[in-house]
């Protein structure tokens, strides 16, 4: 049953506090884990992207309740909240390359979108190897103003026309770094050669979860060197998908997005309630904090979201595996009677950048042959 929601109400509590470091314990002692600066981006210059309805559409297996969708999308429009992602969590068009298809077709969001999005924008998720730019376009003329293009820095030197005719055919192009930690902080904005002034603005991802809010300040501080928008995407597989968020403001960050109760991918992403109340505490309620956490419960309560094992997230968040790979880390585990850590780390040392699939085959063959056991993998 879906739940509805009271009107927002306001508050002017607005305690004085201050967040400067972070204190840990550990077995060397108390430290700080010092954070980017003690301020942060100028709050106006701030915006919360939510994206509960694409980045949480893995969370309940890309099927959503067209209901509860068209009720929460309403919801948001009367928020503070001007940018919405909504579709294929994986991307536009991802059901092209072979993966499970939404059971909301991308044309059918649009109708959605048009119809309760009145004061807010929405934009779609895309990826070169299935999202077709004819495609883009046409949903561009049915009221997609934005559109974010999800690649690893790697392949960016490859897909530069892409790039370059999506400013063509959307109002707002995003590039977003997928997997950005596993590019040096010193090598990234190499991979950026090529990259014009026409897109929006780049965003820095956390796809494993696995930044530390150092990380966060040095990825994001290295990307404004050369691009004025810099975008945050974080994952909450080590729980610090809302500290990196808030780094994220203070070293320039002006877009950073957020989930409802944090539902998302894996161990999901920052929770945006609790982003905006974090800003309520330090700037002032910009995006309706109280509206959020609302919401949020409507998502905790309606979302069938699918239980993730917490063992895989948090070795993925450590030794920087992608979740999407933990069902072929843990069937070569079985395969070759191995631990998924020993998996991933190895893994890990062969890929020249992420890990992918045949460096995980590579990763148990070598396993295999250390243990003395039948190569069964073939490359």
């Amino acid at each position: 049953m879906l739940l509805l929601l009271p009107p927002p109400g306001v508050s002017q509590f607005q305690p004085q506090r201050t967040l400067r470091a972070l204190q840990v314990t550990s077995d060397r002692g108390v430290h700080d884990m010092p954070l980017a600066s003690n301020q942060l981006t100028e709050p106006s210059k701030v915006t919360l992207l939510d994206c509960t309805l694409r980045d949480g559409s893995y969370a309940v297996d890309f099927q959503f309740d067209e209901g509860f969708v068209t009720h929460l999308l309403s919801r948001l429009n009367d928020t503070p909240i001007r940018k919405v992602e909504i579709g294929h969590g994986i991307g536009l068009e991802a059901e092209r390359s072979g993966i499970k298809a939404g059971n909301i077709g991308h044309y059918r969001w649009c109708e959605i979108a048009d119809s309760t999005l009145t004061n807010t924008s929405w934009g779609m998720f895309a990826q070169p190897e299935f999202t077709r730019l004819d495609t883009v376009a046409d949903l561009s003329d049915r009221g997609m103003s934005f559109v974010r293009v999800g690649m690893e820095p790697d392949r960016v030197a490859d897909n530069l026309d892409y790039i370059e005719r999506a400013t063509d055919v959307c109002e707002e192009v995003y590039l977003n770094l997928m997997k950005t930690s596993a590019t040096p902080a010193d090598q990234l904005l190499d991979m950026l050669d090529g990259v014009t002034s026409s897109i929006t603005g780049v965003y820095v991802v956390d796809s494993y979860g696995a930044m530390l809010p150092e990380d966060v300040q040095r990825y994001v501080s290295t990307v404004k060197e050369r691009f004025p928008v810099v975008g945050f995407h974080g994952h909450d597989n080590l729980g610090l998908a809302n500290i990196n968020s808030i780094t994220a403001m203070q070293a320039g960050a002006t877009v950073v997005d957020g989930t409802l109760n944090g539902i998302g991918r894996g161990s999901g992403n920052a929770a945006i309630e609790s982003l905006a109340g974090i800003l309520k505490i330090r700037e002032g309620d910009l995006f309706d904090y109280q509206e959020l956490a609302k919401l949020a419960e409507c998502c905790r309560v309606n979302m069938d979201v699918i239980r993730e094992d917490r063992t895989m997230q948090v070795l993925g968040g450590v030794i920087g595996i992608h979740s999407g790979f933990f069902p072929l880390v843990e069937e070569l585990a079985a395969e070759y009677h191995t631990d998924p850590a020993r998996l991933m780390e190895t893994a890990v040392v062969i890929a020249e950048q992420s890990p992918r699939k045949a460096d995980f085959q590579i990763a148990a063959s070598q396993i295999a042959d250390q243990a003395d056991l039948p190569n069964k993998v073939s490359v």
